[in-house]
């Protein structure tokens, strides 16, 4: 739990409140195989006891900054990145999934 706290601190994921109790959640999408980091350029995957088998998505952090930016809080940014944009034809998150950052970002950077 300590190092996903650190990763919300240093702003490379968002979490929101869900349920009763209100827990704090990261969404299952913003967490890819290690080898899927960067998915416009995938690594060989890593294998062997201290290859980490899940990380954040590489183009999150730069996302949150760009919707920060623009005035989103965390829930609002979780939010607008599940939205389906037509521009893109697809939700922000799949579209970052399969490494299309630069046009997210534009799309972001058009909230500013």
């Amino acid at each position: 739990m300590g190092k996903v706290r650190r990763l919300l601190q240093e702003g490379r994921l968002a979490a929101v409140r869900r349920g009763d109790p209100r827990v704090l959640s990261v969404p299952e999408a913003f967490l890819v195989p290690s080898h899927l980091a960067n998915p416009s350029a995938p690594s060989r995957e890593a294998t062997g006891p201290d290859a980490p088998e899940w990380t954040v998505l590489a183009a999150l952090q730069g996302t949150f900054t760009l919707l920060s930016d623009a005035g989103f809080d965390d829930e609002e940014a979780v939010a607008w990145l599940f939205t389906h944009d037509d521009l893109l034809g697809a939700t922000p998150i799949e579209a970052l999934r399969t490494g299309h950052k630069t046009a997210v970002r534009r799309q972001a950077q058009a909230l500013l």
